[in-house]
């Protein structure tokens, strides 16, 4: 048996294919509208590339962290203190060119110094000079060939003719090995029944040479007179 099928009229659509044949030519759109498309369509891609581009040169140019400060850092403490002391040193011939007697000696073993409370020195040059020197508080290097003197320092030794020398200053660097004593601050000295004050001083026991350095008082004893013959 033969079945019809019937569809129901369509409206007519028209559909353009682009421009007639022969019609007029598209105008082309103007450079800055064609620019702005472009940014559109590109400046996404560009922004990433930037980053991108940024954040490789931070990590190359970031400079590296500091290492770690090690665990052996030495801490500034005493390792031994001793009170009511005397330390003494010798050359090797055995005799005795160094004595430091003191109320309280603390040790360093960062730096290997001695500080010392109450100090009482007693060196023997080469040639037997005795020098004393005392303050109320010293610092010595480890082998106590140089004292830094501290508070009411006093050094006492022999001057160029014989004379009885001592230096008295609130700061005396003394150097026992090359036997010499300096000082910046002001200083006192008394040479026999000559008495000097000076801004400071560098004295050369060796050379049996002492420099006064700035303003400079001085007390000088009077000659004896000569004896006049009968």
């Amino acid at each position: 048996m033969a079945v019809e099928l019937h569809l129901p009229d369509l409206p007519e659509v028209p559909i353009s294919l682009g421009p007639a044949p022969g019609g007029p030519p598209r105008r082309p759109q103007p450079w800055h509208l064609r620019l702005r498309d472009a940014l559109s369509t590109y400046l996404p891609l560009l922004l990433m590339a930037l980053l991108a581009l940024s954040t490789w040169w931070l990590v190359k140019h970031t400079p590296a962290l500091p290492p770690a400060p090690a665990s052996t850092e030495v801490r500034r403490e005493a390792d031994y203190t001793m009170s009511q002391f005397a330390i003494e040193r010798f050359d090797r011939g055995g005799k005795l060119r160094v004595r430091v007697d003191g109320e309280r000696l603390r040790h360093f073993p960062d730096t290997d110094r001695y500080e010392i409370d109450g100090a009482r020195i007693r060196a023997i040059a080469a040639d037997g000079q005795v020098t004393l020197a005392v303050a109320e508080r010293a610092l010595a290097n480890g082998d106590i060939s140089e004292l830094q003197l501290h508070g009411g320092a006093r050094v006492s030794s022999t001057g160029a003719r014989g004379e009885a020398l001592e230096m008295r200053s609130e700061f005396l660097h003394a150097f026992l090995v090359t036997e010499r004593v300096r000082t910046h601050l002001p200083v006192q000295v008394t040479a026999g029944a000559d008495e000097l004050q000076a801004a400071g001083l560098e004295y050369d026991h060796g050379q049996r040479r002492l420099d006064l350095k700035g303003r400079l008082r001085a007390r000088l004893a009077a000659p004896a007179a000569a004896a006049v013959a009968p």
